[in-house]
């Protein structure tokens, strides 16, 4: 009776009347779940000092060692070629520089009529999905001019994009900033880390954070999107001279209702001032 009586309280105890199974595999860790996020440096924001554009070399330069590069059209055309549909070229420009065309943006899922002009060029404009100030911050004052170059006209990293949305973006990464159009959030990160794994540049822990939430809800039919507050607007006094000195700030190009813009500092009245020479 006794011996009953022990291994009674024992059973209730410790489950002695047979072996207890207990999944010991471990939860997935963030390493396993999203290697390529994972093998990218985590480090702080570095100062912005030093930034200007110019640190990137000349926009939309056909001269890089990327796709696209030495092809005779500039990488602005070389994307609104690739990315809009229904496209018309001006005529004498081998099929480089776009007259018109129709837009399916990717950050608001709504579709754009573009025609090259004063009152639209603007309207759709090529956005670095990893932002030259965020390179910049993240490793990219160790990469050298020309390797800066091409990151700045690598088309991975380009996308023909709504304007007005572009600008509401700045310089933000996923921590500040995510398309509004929640269906193409997925495609929009995996593409930073891509950009970012091929130049050797790092992520701040809470950019990571956000991707890796982003990451996770991959493969479901629809987010959430985030309320995302406009950044703080520049100066709207700020005036150059020419487009020597809007070059010299980082500012060109600029596109018309930016602040600086002026009619007469753009030449062919499509609307984007101190465009680079094509």
């Amino acid at each position: 009776m006794r011996f009953a009586w022990i291994c009674a309280l024992t059973l209730l105890l410790t489950g002695c009347a047979g072996s207890q199974i207990i999944d010991t595999k471990p939860l997935p860790q963030p390493e396993q779940e999203f290697p390529e996020l994972n093998a990218l440096p985590v480090k702080g924001r570095a100062p912005k000092t030093g930034y200007s554009r110019e640190a990137f070399g000349e926009r939309w330069s056909d001269n890089v060692t990327v796709d696209g590069g030495h092809n005779g059209c500039d990488t602005r055309n070389d994307i609104l070629g690739r990315d809009l549909v229904n496209i018309t070229f001006k005529p004498g420009t081998r099929d480089c520089l776009v007259l018109s065309g129709t837009l399916q943006d990717p950050y608001t899922n709504t579709q754009i009529a573009f025609e090259r002009g004063e009152a639209t060029s603007p309207l759709v404009q090529i956005d670095h999905v990893v932002s030259l100030s965020n390179a910049w911050q993240t490793g990219a004052q160790q990469l050298t001019p020309e390797q800066r170059q091409d990151f700045a006209n690598d088309p991975r990293n380009l996308l023909a994009v709504d304007g007005p949305t572009n600008q509401q973006k700045s310089d933000g990464d996923a921590a500040t900033w995510l398309p509004p159009n929640a269906a193409f959030r997925c495609e929009y990160v995996q593409r930073q880390i891509e950009v970012k794994a091929s130049y050797g540049l790092w992520v701040t822990p809470p950019e990571k954070e956000a991707m890796a939430r982003v990451l996770a809800s991959c493969g479901q039919q629809q987010m959430p999107a985030d309320p995302t507050p406009a950044p703080s607007q520049e100066d709207s006094d700020v005036l150059y001279p020419d487009c020597k000195a809007a070059r010299a700030a980082g500012a060109a190009p600029i596109y018309r209702g930016q602040p600086g813009y002026r009619p007469e500092m753009d030449g062919d009245g499509d609307g984007i001032a101190c465009e680079s020479a094509r």
